[in-house]
């Protein structure tokens, strides 16, 4: 199967220490670590800190004029193995205007569809399947996070939800408190938090906290052997 774009749709982000790694996952660097949930360098450090939302790493490009909805493999969704991909692949269609107005030539924007349950179940009830937490362009450059929430919320795409956005760190302690509650209608307990750092106009680095007794994918069909989807949003 090709790549429309030539490479993967969006990489993996390093976890902090305490976080449950997974296959060929990786921690950050400590200094990183430090900035994010201790001690900023500067004031001109900006971090943002937002619920990890557990659903199937997807993206919608812009290449040539063409809305092309992805998999996190940087594959075709329509071409994936998998029923919830196909779903997304319509969804996308189905809102094509809305992409085509919001992308520049070639940006996409990636995001967690949360069609099919993986290891957290939704309730999804007045809320969408799509939720965006990057735009990205030049291959795998950042947008920053004002231009990225002004832009998506204008189309009235939803973002991840925000915990914090300021000059602070915050520690793993704190999100995870902010989190007994998900900001995303999920019905078992939040994954995590993601630490986004910027800097002088720049996004810096990405870390990510799961919490260690999460287990990956525990609903889906392949492992519990039920042979049952349990989908979050009914079409």
């Amino acid at each position: 199967m090709s790549k429309p774009l030539g490479h993967k749709s969006y990489g993996s982000i390093p976890h902090l220490p305490g976080s449950r790694l997974g296959g060929g996952d990786h921690h950050c660097p400590e200094g990183q670590a430090r900035i994010a949930t201790e001690q900023p360098r500067d004031t001109k450090d900006l971090i943002i800190v937002q619920e990890k939302l557990d659903g199937s790493n997807v993206g919608i490009a812009k290449q040539d004029g063409e809305i092309i909805p992805l998999v996190r493999s940087g594959h075709h969704a329509s071409t994936s193995p998998y029923e919830q991909h196909h779903h997304f692949a319509k969804w996308v269609n189905f809102h094509q205007k809305t992409f085509d107005a919001l992308l520049l030539e070639g940006e996409r924007l990636c995001g967690e569809w949360l069609l099919q349950a993986h290891g957290t179940r939704y309730d999804l009830e007045g809320r969408e399947p799509f939720v965006a937490f990057d735009l990205l362009y030049n291959r795998h450059e950042r947008v920053i996070f004002e231009e990225f929430q002004a832009r998506v919320s204008a189309v009235n795409i939803p973002i991840v939800p925000t915990l914090a956005h300021g000059k602070e760190a915050m520690s793993i302690q704190q999100a995870m408190q902010l989190l007994e509650a998900s900001r995303y209608g999920a019905i078992d307990p939040v994954e995590g938090a993601i630490w986004r750092v910027e800097r002088e106009g720049k996004v810096d680095f990405l870390v990510k906290y799961v919490r260690p007794d999460k287990i990956d994918g525990c609903y889906l069909p392949e492992v519990t052997g039920s042979g049952q989807t349990i989908w979050n949003w009914q079409q």
